[in-house]
């Protein structure tokens, strides 16, 4: 029997390899995404902990510089959360960024997957005719050779 041999199989191996990184890629991304999200986690946490100190701030004696900077703290910490929040915006779109091309890369190499099953049945079924031929002519040839023992 004949050993199938795929003409395109350098295609499909780029392909495979192509996916992976894709797969990386996404990855790689999701991580940053999440790794962003903490950081707005940690800012809002730090927001909070200075709400906590300026009400702490105006129950006691009234330090009008400990308030003003605990408000400027605060506003600060409103920048950083607005800025925080566009880095997840952004973040947000390079994973789906990623998953669009992961998701072509995987259509494309499930289509070379589907030409080289075609391509291995079309190759099982000449190899059947082959086969079919060879018994064919065989059992010919043996006919063959009793009608002449037998003359």
């Amino acid at each position: 029997m004949a050993v199938f041999r795929y003409k395109m199989q350098g295609i499909l191996d780029i392909k495979e390899k192509l996916e992976e990184r894709a797969k990386q890629d996404f990855a790689e991304a999701n991580m940053r995404l999440e790794a962003e999200k903490k950081k707005l986690d940690e800012l809002q946490a730090k927001r909070f902990a200075y709400m906590q100190e300026g009400v702490k701030l105006r129950m006691e004696v009234i330090d009008l510089r400990k308030i003003r900077e605990n408000k400027i703290a605060i506003l600060k910490m409103d920048e950083f959360i607005a800025d925080q929040k566009m880095e997840i915006v952004r973040a947000a779109k390079a994973v789906e960024r990623a998953r669009a091309v992961l998701q072509e890369l995987m259509q494309e190499r499930k289509a070379h997957e589907k030409l080289k099953e075609t391509a291995f049945e079309e190759f099982l079924k000449e190899e059947q005719a082959t086969e079919s031929k060879e018994i064919d002519e065989l059992t010919s040839y043996t006919y063959g050779q009793k009608l002449m023992e037998e003359n």
